[in-house]
């Protein structure tokens, strides 16, 4: 099983190459830092499952699942992420990953999990396929809506966040109507606390 490892840590990265590859049938074909140098290093390494973080600089591992799988729609992708919030994991399925995993998971159950998403198959923790099935997340918000969400929260006006973001006005008028129907809310201020009661939107944020 070939694996590539996308994290902007070198600690973690070493770790997991030192502790992947003491398993016999196991190689780590690429290690890279940043989401935007993945497609290279994935077309240069062809693996058969990436393991990506999902907090990263710049593309986020989302964005990075969805530009890999543009590049290569058979690419497999397992999220490999500190946190667990129930928005972020159905955003990073939809995007087309095929299993979310947290870092404090057990060596046997990461081994487990790659080793089934790279035969072709999903994983999820059991707790985490419970808890979104008993949920009613409806369309998940995109990486853009995303990105208004968390500056609306910071109290930008659509002038400012147009301006931020390199987009006309009018689009941002645009996304945040859909955000608002998408939340099921009738204003701003909605769509900041139920963000952030879904962890859409980090409170420090």
């Amino acid at each position: 099983m070939k694996v590539m490892i996308v994290d902007d840590h070198f600690v973690v990265r070493s770790g997991l190459v030192a502790s992947l590859e003491l398993e016999e049938g196991i190689e780590v074909v690429a290690e890279c830092e940043a989401g935007e140098s993945a497609p290279d290093f994935y077309a240069a390494s062809s693996p058969d499952v990436v393991l990506m973080d999902m907090q990263l600089p710049g593309w986020n591992g989302i964005e990075t699942t969805e530009r890999l799988l543009e590049q290569d729609p058979s690419a497999k992708v397992l999220i490999f992420s500190t946190f667990a919030r129930d928005d972020e994991i159905q955003a990073a399925l939809d995007g087309g990953a095929k299993g979310y995993l947290q870092k404090t998971a057990s060596r046997d159950e990461l081994l487990g999990a790659l080793s089934r998403i790279a035969e072709g198959g999903n994983y999820l923790a059991p707790a985490i396929a419970n808890r979104l099935a008993g949920l009613k997340l409806g369309p998940s918000i995109t990486l853009r809506e995303r990105e208004i969400l968390s500056l609306i929260a910071k109290g930008r006006a659509n002038k400012e966040i147009a301006a931020a973001l390199g987009i006309a006005e009018d689009t941002v008028k645009r996304h945040i109507s859909n955000v608002l129907q998408k939340l099921g809310v009738s204003d701003r201020a909605q769509a900041t606390a139920e963000a952030i009661r879904r962890g859409i939107v980090k409170v420090e944020e």
